[in-house]
């Protein structure tokens, strides 16, 4: 009698434990979406788990992720950055943590973008109303000026300046405008303005 009693508390000690530290039974996935991700480096851990994310097919840096294991009922999870792309500055887990009744499909790691300056110089520009823009980066430079300065650029992202608007009673051409952005500052563009 005395012996069953023992194997009964000891089952219920075991029983309990396993609730304290999570199912193990594996059947729940644990994922989400990320965005910054050009190029592969983005490495995620989960507890033991370890996951590299593949960079994004669709070319803008975003997509989706899971872990290739499964987790269990009532398991702990605690998402966390490992590794980052060489092109990023950093990278933040958002509902990383938690624990599991369901699939999880809702941790956000979000990276931003190492970023550079885009500049060059100008010559001979005598009138004002010169306009140049990049994408949707548009400035404006005054008669007189002998250098520029563009909103910086993403690493690895392409760019491509040119000239919207003349300025008064003068012809400029650029020279340089277009090309991948570097590891470091772009500074060769070139206006030059004539007559």
């Amino acid at each position: 009698m005395k012996s069953s009693y023992l194997r009964a508390g000891a089952a219920l000690a075991c029983a309990a434990a396993l609730s304290a530290c999570g199912g193990s039974s594996g059947e729940l996935l644990l994922g989400g979406s990320y965005s910054g991700v050009t190029k592969a480096g983005l490495v995620l851990t989960n507890g033991d788990q370890r996951y590299e994310v593949p960079a994004s097919s669709a070319g803008n840096g975003s997509g989706s992720f899971y872990f290739p294991e499964l987790v269990g009922t009532d398991d702990e999870y605690d998402v966390k950055v490992a590794g980052r792309p060489d092109n990023v500055e950093d990278c933040v887990v958002t509902n990383g943590k938690g624990r599991a009744a369901f699939n999880i499909t809702t941790v956000q790691v979000n990276c931003t973008f190492k970023k550079h300056a885009l500049k060059g110089s100008i010559a001979n520009l005598k009138g004002d109303g010169l306009v140049l823009v990049n994408g949707s980066d548009r400035v404006t430079v005054t008669a007189g000026a002998t250098g520029f300065t563009m909103a910086e650029v993403p690493e690895d992202a392409p760019y491509g300046v040119a000239i919207l608007q003349q300025p008064v009673n003068q012809t400029c051409t650029l020279a340089n405008g277009s090309g991948t952005m570097a590891k470091v500052d772009v500074t060769n563009l070139a206006v030059t303005c004539a007559p």
